[in-house]
């Protein structure tokens, strides 16, 4: 099969987290294994969660045979099995191929040119997908049930200082506010949430009481 492109997709948690950091390794598969990259996606978005509109992107533009890379399945999924199905279902609909640099059964799929070898790697590779999923959402609950714990511990012990503020955003936030600006204005220009921008006009309120 050689009339197939090759997007390789990015993704971190957070926007403190460099999405990019795994671009070179994406690269120098491709270099190893004869794949030209047509295009990255790139977001930060959670992996539990499906809603990341560049996954999304690249499923629409892929076609039949296409080459979805990553560097490891939890770059697709840590999702929950009904998401993780339906996600699934989109990419075995479109015949679309996850390549993962952690999955070496996926490896083949860059050199495969004939219908009996090509369904075979998809039967193993599809039950090692879902192993890798299913591993990554029990690491990501996993963490998650760690750190509420430790939250929890560090309240009793009073040593809990809650969630640092990001004070560049507050000021923004609060500018826009003293400029007249509409919660929906400000939501759209800095991308944060209502409640944190309800936070920043209560703080003003309490800081400039009127007479």
């Amino acid at each position: 099969m050689s009339n197939f492109r090759t997007y390789a997709y990015l993704r971190a948690s957070t926007k403190e987290q460099n999405a990019d950091r795994a671009k070179g390794s994406l690269q120098q598969f491709a270099r190893e294994h004869d794949l030209v990259i047509s295009t990255f996606f790139t977001e930060n978005e959670s992996g539990a969660s499906l809603q990341r509109p560049e996954l999304f992107r690249l499923l629409e533009i892929a076609q039949n045979g296409d080459i979805v890379l990553v560097e490891q399945i939890d770059r697709i999924s840590r999702l929950k099995d009904d998401d993780w199905n339906s996600l699934k279902s989109i990419i075995k609909t479109k015949g679309l191929r996850v390549v993962s640099l952690d999955l070496p059964t996926s490896h083949q799929f860059s050199v495969v040119n004939d219908e009996f070898t090509g369904r075979m790697l998809s039967a193993i590779n599809d039950l090692m997908l879902d192993m890798l999923a299913a591993i990554a959402r029990k690491d990501y609950v996993d963490r998650r049930r760690r750190q509420k714990e430790g939250i929890v511990k560090a309240k009793s012990e009073g040593r809990y200082p809650g969630r640092p503020r990001d004070t560049e955003l507050q000021q923004k936030i609060e500018g826009m506010l003293e400029d007249k600006k509409s919660y929906d204005y400000i939501q759209h220009i800095l991308g944060c949430s209502r409640t944190t921008i309800s936070k920043a006009s209560k703080r003003l309120k309490q800081e400039d009481p009127k007479p």
